[in-house]
């Protein structure tokens, strides 16, 4: 379970990640045991790259959603447990869906600011 002050982080980001429309976006996705999660070589990797068209929050599930040309993209946020601002335009999201397994969402957006 997430704090009160990171949910308020969470949803400040995504009710302004309309800005971001437009923009190149980058989204790489690891899965990962939690005994794992230091070594990159016993995760599982992807890296999607679109163009940020538009956002949404899907109450039933309580998803958000990202989604450009020929590509969508989904992060529970119930299942939330991490989330950070690692760099101007990049964040990093952790979801747990098991007790051992996590999946991390890096998400770097090339902004035009």
């Amino acid at each position: 379970m997430i704090s009160q002050e990171l949910r308020e982080e969470i949803l400040l980001f995504f009710e302004n990640i309309s800005k971001y429309y437009g923009c190149k976006t980058e989204i790489v996705e690891g899965l990962h045991l939690k005994h794992q999660a230091e070594d990159a070589q016993k995760s599982t990797w992807n890296l999607s790259e679109f163009t940020l068209a538009r956002s949404a929050y899907r109450n039933t599930g309580e998803h958000f959603m990202l989604e450009g040309e020929k590509m969508y993209y989904e992060i529970s946020a119930a299942k939330l447990v991490d989330f950070k601002q690692t760099k101007r335009h990049s964040y990093e999201l952790v979801e747990q869906y098991s007790e051992e397994v996590f999946r991390m969402t890096k998400l770097r957006f090339h902004s035009k600011y």
